[in-house]
């Protein structure tokens, strides 16, 4: 027999449960520094009380450093994590953070990131870049190594740190430059084969956020920068969220906001087309300038927007009152660089300065893209191309000809479900996880193929799987809070007891709470035994505001009358337990919380 895979699964078993079970700890040796004040530059509770609480601690902007608290936290999410994903048939790895420019231009991607993507030289003078992802380093892996479509299908996960150089880090973990990601990547030889994956990432994912203990949905979403034609966002529910979920009560429609579409009717208006006429608008720009001057609503002006594509310059006429959705009118062109266009260029094309633009005249100049609410517009009002002028009695089709009527505007409330007509509902809400169908994005342009049966080199189709590893401990205390401090589901606790000696001089108290420690440790509990020389009530305010699922006291009414409290951090429910049955009683009430996050 083979003894060495036994081995490493016996030894990666003893590490994890030295890591996270059956360990006690002493306040009084222990490293947790709480903070009574809300730190001025936490905006939102999950940052205030992770602050507050000890788990973590600034270094620079969007950069972290995780304290025992934290740490302990954030190994009880990874290990959630690894499980499911090995469960689900995924192979860890572990890659470099550090990567070369080669395969980033390789892919193509080195020049169209952005500016959160990191680059710097080593000392050879050769670039590289902080990894924000790995979807190059794992196909420059996987080509040199799978040849055959009987290697095939294949899914690589790791649990890594990531950079990215936002530009506005904010709300803690939740918006991060340093942060802790896994991602999955998947190789197919087919399509079918990637719904396949697909569809067990996605019920990994919804075992692993149901683990965790948190309230989410799955929505339909935008790939942006990552890339390929379909992706799913995992959205946990919070008031404090950056994202915006779009999602009908009916049917059950969900979408991120960026790429939710909504019901329009298919209607013309009615009344004569009319003829054009020029007005003096002399220094009226906004939208709101000629709709106050005019003396007209919004929506009946039409906004002209000119962009810089890399496939030349596109101009989107959208409603007065609306907002260009720039994720959509990338999809919809198919590119991905759109920056709004610069003084000179506008002024080139059209002949007139930004604000008196519009498509009269424009259709062999630029792209011109119509949303579809304008569509069935009559007699509306744009800019003149001429420097204090716009145009009355404009009409799509008669007095201009879009070359493509499409949907590029952002849902706006009011708005109607696109499957069944009811009104959508919009809530806020925090992106935990990510999945993607690339298709070739990565493996053509890199060179990436495998030979079918057939002995034909093919690419590989590939998906893509993201989870914000530190971000979900954000995402549980938003959901999961009150005044006095953070309620932790169990799963992922620091510590799953918080032991409280009230009077560490009382050695009556000091005796039984150090056998009662010995017990919860003897049954494999984790115990924060608060052995400090300190007021009850700082105890008991810290016990709450780090949100130990369970609290036990032992103070000195509880000795002469011979027993401990046991409280649940979530209620303000107290039970008398004898001391001889604590252990017990704890180890049940323990199982039972657990048996809550069993997906």
């Amino acid at each position: 027999m083979n003894l060495v895979p036994f081995r490493i699964i016996l030894m990666t078993t003893l590490v994890r449960m030295i890591l996270t079970k059956g360990v006690g700890m002493r306040v009084s040796r222990y490293f947790m520094p709480t903070l009574r004040e809300k730190p001025q530059e936490a905006e939102i509770p999950s940052h205030q009380l992770l602050l507050r609480g000890g788990f973590i601690r600034k270094l620079a902007s969007g950069i972290y450093s995780f304290l025992p608290l934290g740490w302990r936290s954030l190994k009880k999410v990874m290990n959630i994590v690894r499980e499911e994903m090995d469960r689900s048939g995924a192979i860890e790895v572990f890659l470099p953070v550090v990567q070369p420019a080669e395969i980033w231009q390789e892919s193509g991607r080195w020049n169209v990131f952005g500016k959160e993507l990191l680059r710097f030289k080593d000392r050879n003078n050769r670039d590289f870049c902080l990894g924000p992802t790995h979807e190059e380093v794992i196909v420059d892996l996987v080509k040199g190594e799978v040849r055959s479509y009987r290697q095939l299908p294949l899914n690589l996960y790791q649990i890594h740190i990531k950079f990215r150089d936002e530009a506005r880090p904010r709300f803690g973990l939740i918006r991060a430059r340093e942060f802790v990601m896994k991602d999955a990547y998947s190789f197919h030889r087919d399509w079918d084969s990637l719904e396949e994956t697909y569809n067990k990432m996605y019920e990994a994912y919804t075992r692993i956020f149901k683990r965790c203990g948190l309230k989410f949905t799955v929505v339909e979403a935008e790939s942006g920068a990552i890339g390929g034609d379909v992706s799913h966002e995992f959205m946990v529910w919070a008031d404090n969220g950056e994202d915006i979920i779009v999602w009908c009560k009916k049917c059950g429609y969900s979408a991120n906001r960026e790429r939710a579409s909504f019901h329009v009717p298919d209607v013309i208006e009615e009344g004569d087309i009319l003829d054009p006429e020029e007005v003096y608008t002399p220094n009226v720009r906004t939208i709101e300038e000629v709709s106050s001057f005019l003396n007209v609503e919004k929506n009946r002006l039409l906004k002209s927007l000119i962009y810089k594509t890399e496939k030349g310059f596109v101009l989107f006429l959208i409603p007065g009152d609306r907002e260009l959705n720039e994720a959509k009118a990338k999809r919809t062109l198919g590119v991905t660089d759109l920056l709004m266009a610069d003084y000179e260029d506008v002024l080139r094309i059209t002949g007139s300065p930004p604000g008196f633009v519009g498509p009269v005249g424009l259709e062999d100049k630029v792209t011109l893209v119509l949303d579809r609410l304008v569509g069935g517009m009559k007699n509306l009002i744009s800019g003149a191309n001429k420097e204090d002028y716009h145009v009355k009695n404009i009409t799509p089709f008669v007095h201009f000809k879009p070359h493509l009527v499409a949907d590029i505007v952002f849902v706006e409330k009011g708005d109607k479900c696109l499957a069944c007509g009811s009104p959508l509902e919009f809530s806020r809400g925090i992106e935990v996880g990510h999945i993607f169908k690339l298709g070739t994005k990565y493996s053509e342009p890199m060179g990436a193929t495998f030979l079918d049966e057939d002995g034909i080199e093919k690419p590989f189709i590939m998906g893509c799987y993201g989870i914000g590893v530190s971000r979900i401990l954000s995402a549980i205390i938003e959901q999961n809070y009150d005044k006095d401090g953070i309620i932790w589901p169990i799963t992922v606790a620091p510590f799953e007891v918080y032991l409280v000696a009230t009077n560490i001089n009382n050695r009556e108290i000091r005796d039984i709470s150090d056998k009662i420690y010995e017990e919860l440790e003897r049954r494999g509990i984790e115990v924060l035994y608060d052995d400090r020389n300190e007021r009850a009530g700082v105890k008991f305010k810290d016990a709450d505001l780090i949100g130990i699922p369970i609290r036990v006291t032992v103070g000195e009414r509880g000795v002469k009358e011979g027993f401990a409290e046991i409280r649940l951090r979530e209620s303000q429910n107290v039970i008398k337990i004898p001391f001889d049955e604590v252990g017990e009683k704890v180890d049940e009430i323990r199982r039972e919380l657990y048996k809550r996050y069993e997906p």
